[in-house]
C-alpha cells in the first residue's frame, strides 16, 4: 500500500510543527531491551494510548535467538519502529532478524513487517486475511493519530501461515497456540526453552484491554488456555512481564466486569452517554488509559450487547 494523499498531508503538517532538525530528533524511537531468560529478551512498550510523545511505542516486542539469526515476535506501529528494532537486533545478534512472527493484526502489532520484508512474516491464517482486509483503515487511522512518526509506512502482511502445536521457528521450538477473543485470531507461543508464554494482547497487565474486535466469551475461553499452559512467566501484550501470574487474572476479571456492566445498562435502559459516566472501581481505574479505553469499549461493545438484552417484540 502507498501512502494516500491525507497520509502525506498529516506527515506535512506534523513536519511543519516543528523545525525540521527537532522534529527529526524527536521522531526517534530509543528501544531498550531487557533480558528474560536464555537468548530472549524483551522490549516494554508505553502502557498509554497512542500520543506524538510515545510514537505509538505502546506495544511489547520479544526477540528470541535462533538457529540463524533473532526471531522477532511483533513488529510495532510504523516502518521506523521496524528500523529502530532492526538496529536493535543487529546489536543483541550481528545476524539480525531471521525470521518474524505477528501474534495478531492489530497495527501496533505489525506495522513494522515492510523492514523485514525479505525474512519469513509468520502468523495464524486469520490474521493474514484480517491484515489484508483491514490494514488500509487501521493506516489511515494511525497516519492521524501519529503524523510524521508514520512516514513512509506501508501495510506488509503476514506472509507465511503458521499452524498450532510444536513448531521449530529458526530452530527454535515454540507452541503455538491458535486462540481468539481480542481478535478473530490470536496467536500465544510458549517459548520452551524457558517456559516463557508470549500472550499476545489476549493478556494485559496495569493497561486496560482493548476492544474494537473483541468477542469477550471467547476472549474469556483463550484466558483459560492461558492459564492451564503453566508458563514461567507470561509477557503480556502491555504492560510489564509477568511471573506471579496477574495478567491473565486481571485481564479475566477485568473483562467480567465489563461484561456485566454493560449487560445490566443494557436491561436498565442507560444509553452510552449514561454508561461512559459510570465510575471504574478502583481497581480498575488506576489501569493505563483509562477511563478512555472503558469508553470506548463502550462504544464497541454496547450496540450488540444491548440488542441481545433488550426484550423482543412479538
Amino acid at each position: 500500500m502507498r501512502p494516500t494523499r491525507r497520509h502525506l498531508l498529516g506527515a506535512l503538517a506534523a513536519g511543519l510543527a516543528a523545525p525540521k532538525a527537532f522534529a527529526q530528533a524527536r521522531h526517534v524511537y530509543d528501544l531498550q531491551p531487557r533480558s528474560i531468560g536464555d537468548g530472549l529478551w524483551m522490549i516494554e512498550g508505553a502502557t498509554e494510548h497512542f500520543t506524538d510523545a510515545n510514537g505509538g511505542a505502546i506495544v511489547n516486542i520479544v526477540l528470541a535467538r535462533g538457529q540463524t539469526g533473532l526471531i522477532l515476535i511483533d513488529t510495532g506501529p510504523s516502518r521506523r519502529y521496524g528500523e529502530a528494532l532492526a538496529t536493535l537486533a543487529r546489536r543483541l545478534d550481528l545476524r539480525g532478524v531471521s525470521a518474524v512472527v505477528n501474534t495478531h493484526h492489530h497495527p501496533d502489532h505489525f506495522f513494522g513487517n515492510q523492514v523485514f520484508a525479505d525474512v519469513p512474516i509468520l502468523a495464524l491464517g486469520e490474521t493474514q486475511a484480517a491484515a489484508r482486509a483491514e490494514g488500509d483503515g487501521f493506516s489511515d487511522n494511525m497516519y492521524r493519530l501519529l503524523g510524521d512518526w508514520m512516514r513512509g509506512t506501508e501495510v506488509v502482511p503476514p506472509t507465511r501461515a503458521l499452524d498450532g502445536g510444536s513448531q521449530l521457528i529458526d530452530g527454535r521450538r515454540v507452541e503455538a497456540l491458535p486462540l481468539g477473543g481480542h481478535t478473530v485470531a490470536d496467536l500465544a507461543l510458549l517459548d520452551t526453552a524457558t517456559g516463557t508464554l508470549v500472550g499476545g494482547d489476549l493478556a494485559f497487565l496495569d493497561r486496560a484491554p482493548t476492544t474494537p474486535s473483541a468477542d469477550l466469551p471467547c476472549w474469556l475461553g483463550a484466558l483459560d488456555a492461558l492459564e492451564s499452559v503453566g508458563a514461567a512467566q507470561l509477557v503480556p501484550g502491555h504492560g510489564p512481564l509477568d511471573r506471579a501470574g496477574r495478567a491473565v487474572a486481571q485481564t479475566r476479571a477485568y473483562l467480567g466486569w465489563l461484561d456485566t456492566t454493560l449487560r445490566e445498562a443494557a436491561r436498565a435502559g442507560l444509553d452510552m452517554v449514561e454508561i461512559m459516566q459510570h465510575p471504574l472501581p478502583p481497581e480498575f481505574a488506576g489501569m493505563g488509559a483509562q477511563p478512555q479505553e472503558f469508553q470506548r469499549s463502550v462504544a464497541h461493545l454496547f450496540p450488540e450487547i444491548e440488542r441481545m438484552e433488550l426484550p423482543r417484540g412479538n
